[in-house]
């Protein structure tokens, strides 16, 4: 599958590259950020170490990053990822999503859900695409639910936080007969 720059007016996803490392440092270290998310990006090394296994994964073809950035400024406010590629079954996951606080609760999150569900159907033309969060990410499943991701179900004992305590992770997808649907629902909600 080949990924390239999406953006329009409200968002930019850029393929990372290692010389993004500075600006995802900046971005990244707000501890309230990695609450629910398996590693913390707090110092330049948990930072080269981030962006070195995300090319690391892109290389292998199992995952595809992008840095999240602000068109306006051209700065770096956070990140996400395609990851659990299957050409073979036509399917992907978008995850491991991360934004810098001053961009929660704006039209990022959902510009960056459809740019990305718009190219997985309408240019790679796979025909589902899966988004999971924690059980206890109540903010994060109301937005996926929000943008019109249908519930799946929880798949219990499925992951361990680095804590070391047992993750329940909530499914969602979005599959091509759903993407209509969603994509109109999108268009709204960016219009607003």
């Amino acid at each position: 599958m080949e990924f390239t720059t999406l953006h329009n007016e409200q968002v930019m996803l850029k393929p990372m590259e290692k010389s993004d490392i500075e600006g995802i440092l900046e971005a990244a270290t707000y501890p309230e950020i990695w609450r629910y998310l398996s590693i913390t990006i707090d110092s330049l090394i948990d930072t080269q170490k981030y962006v070195a296994n995300a090319l690391a994964n892109k290389e292998s073809g199992v995952e595809f990053p992008f840095v999240i950035m602000d068109p306006k400024t051209k700065t770096i406010i956070g990140s996400t990822k395609i990851m659990d590629i299957d050409e073979k079954n036509s399917r992907l996951e978008i995850g491991f999503t991360w934004l810098t606080p001053a961009y929660w609760r704006t039209a990022v999150n959902t510009n960056c859900k459809y740019l990305l569900l718009q190219y997985c159907f309408e240019v790679l033309k796979l025909r589902r695409v899966q988004i999971k969060t924690d059980h206890e990410n109540k903010r994060s499943q109301k937005a996926i639910e929000r943008i019109g991701a249908q519930k799946e179900g929880v798949l219990r004992n499925h992951m361990m936080r680095k804590d070391g305590t047992i993750r329940n992770t909530v499914m969602y997808s979005v599959t091509n007969e759903d993407w209509p649907a969603v994509k109109r629902k999108l268009e709204e909600m960016i219009e607003r």
